[in-house]
This record gives structure tokens, C-alpha cells and sequence, in this order.
């Protein structure tokens, strides 16, 4: 790979930084052919871009943005990395997740997670991460909240009791 080509690279994983706050690191080194293409396709269909790129270039990317930003990230930066960018935090750890129980399997391994400036770092966070919460699903929770007290009183005010019968004296 020429230096041009390696800048280049270097270029385009910056703007994928800088256009998604969150992204996984993954080891795909055991995967088939055949299993890589499924996860690619898996990925796809759910609106999630998976890169495959050398580490020292996505090291040189993410230090460029900001060293300090994405400095837990950078020991996961080893064998064969792939990126998985997503503007849904928990979109990719289903996915992983999905395919792990399709396959039978324990690969794709989760190297590290960068999701909204949190690091989470280890193949034992998966689990939490398909917990997460997205932003759509918080504002829902809010907003019944919110509405769970102004419906009971509606409620109680529907429910009352008519007024007595009229008293005949």
C-alpha cells in the first residue's frame, strides 16, 4: 500500500469518526468468507456500516480527530479489526449478538465500543451493550412519565360517581 493510498484510507476513516458517535471494534481473524459476508449482510440490512481497516491507520485517524478522546480505544487495536459505525448505540452489539447465536459461535469477538464518548472495552460487555437504550426509546419512557400522572387524574375524573339521585322530601 503506497503512502497515498494509506492517506487516503487514514482520510476516510476520519470522516466515519467524525459522522458517527458511536462505532465498535470487532475481531473478525476466524470468520470465514462466507460468515464475514453474512455479518456484512446482517449489517446492511440495519443501516450499519462495517469497515474493515489496518489499526495503525485507524490509530493515525482517531489520533488526528483527538489523542486523547479515543485513547481507550487503542489497546483493542490489534490482529484483524473491523468497524462496525452506527448512529444507533445498541444496532451493532444485536447484531453481533444475533450472529453469535445464529452461528453457534463465540465469534465476531468485541474488541472495544465507542459509544457517545464512553469506551467500553472487552468482549464480556456485549451483553450490557444490547441493553442499551436509545435515544428514541428514553424519550418515550419521558414522555409516559410525564403523561402517567395527567392520565390518572382524567381517569379519576371519568370514573366519579354521577351525582346522588335527586332526593324527593
Amino acid at each position: 500500500m503506497t503512502k497515498q493510498e494509506k492517506n487516503e484510507v487514514i482520510e476516510f476513516l476520519k470522516e466515519k469518526f467524525n459522522q458517527y458517535s458511536n462505532f465498535y471494534i470487532t475481531d473478525t481473524e476466524s470468520l470465514t468468507v462466507a460468515q464475514v459476508s453474512q455479518l456484512r449482510r446482517a449489517c446492511f440490512n440495519k443501516q450499519v456500516e462495517m469497515r474493515v481497516a489496518k489499526n495503525t491507520l485507524i490509530k493515525k485517524a482517531l489520533e488526528s480527530i483527538d489523542a486523547d478522546k479515543y485513547a481507550g480505544v487503542y489497546d483493542s487495536l490489534h490482529r484483524v479489526t473491523a468497524l462496525l459505525f452506527s448512529d444507533n448505540p445498541k444496532e451493532p452489539a444485536v447484531i453481533l449478538s444475533s450472529f453469535r447465536t445464529d452461528s453457534k459461535s463465540e465469534k465476531p469477538e468485541l474488541k472495544a465500543a465507542f459509544i457517545n464518548g464512553d469506551v467500553f472495552v472487552g468482549d464480556n460487555q456485549l451483553k450490557a451493550l444490547t441493553k442499551i437504550k436509545t435515544k428514541n426509546e428514553l424519550i418515550g419512557e419521558v414522555i409516559g412519565l410525564l403523561q402517567s400522572p395527567i392520565q390518572r387524574v382524567i381517569g379519576a375524573l371519568q370514573n366519579r360517581p354521577e351525582a346522588a339521585a335527586p332526593v324527593e322530601g
